[in-house]
């Protein structure tokens, strides 16, 4: 592993510490949060990696194929959707005693005009946003620097899946810890898959996709 240069250390502490400052600052957070980081974040990559911002963040070219968009990615959604319902959220809530709090969802049951916007928001700040900022960023940025062995991953997962799942307060402690195991979840597929942002993004959404049509036909 080549030691990282001083743009290479000095550009990603600043997009970490804008990131910070627009997740925890005295801002009131918006649906567009992600992508707007997002943006900041493929600007930085562009600086730092001389103009090819996306590969860096697991955008390959060649990744680009029907299978790996559509044909795998809905495979793994829903056996991981199938996962979630019937045994992490059930698991966490006999964990912590608490219900996951899905209350902000209430507006999208029989509402098809809620549910449309409500599935383009989640594939633009959840698919995408929250792909390239915990995947494709952070954790390519962590093993920059410490590299990709077994306990470098271990580390790796466990920093940014507690974020991850830091970051959906709106859903309690149960929601939380249950986002906090899918990002986990998230991380490995994103490892295993060498890094390949474009699965994690399809997977993410389809996963998204099916809770939100979940919640609109009364099933959730």
């Amino acid at each position: 592993m080549t030691k990282p240069t001083l743009p290479q250390v000095a550009i990603p502490l600043v997009t970490l510490a804008i990131i910070c400052f627009a997740y925890f600052g005295p801002f009131t957070r918006t649906p567009f949060e992600n992508i707007i980081l997002s943006v900041i974040i493929i600007g930085a990559n562009y600086w730092e990696y001389k103009g090819k911002p996306f590969s860096a963040l697991g955008f390959y070219r060649d990744k680009f194929t029907g299978k790996n968009l559509l044909f795998l990615p809905p495979l793994v959604a829903f056996g991981l959707f199938i996962f979630y319902v019937f045994a992490l959220v059930p698991g966490i809530e006999m964990l912590t005693g608490v219900p996951i709090d899905y209350s902000s969802m209430d507006q999208v049951k029989g509402n098809l005009t809620t549910t449309l916007i409500w599935l383009l928001l989640v594939w633009a700040t959840a698919a995408f946003g929250e792909e390239i900022i915990f995947r494709g960023y952070f954790m390519r940025q962590f093993v920059k620097f410490f590299g990709d062995s077994q306990i470098s991953l271990i580390f790796n997962i466990i920093i940014f899946s507690s974020f991850f799942g830091y970051m959906h307060m709106q859903q309690g402690i149960t929601g939380q810890i249950v986002a906090g195991t899918t990002g986990a979840l998230l991380c490995i597929i994103f490892y295993l898959r060498e890094y390949d942002l474009w699965f994690n993004v399809m997977v993410h959404g389809f996963f998204n996709t099916l809770g939100i049509l979940s919640f609109y036909f009364g099933l959730a």
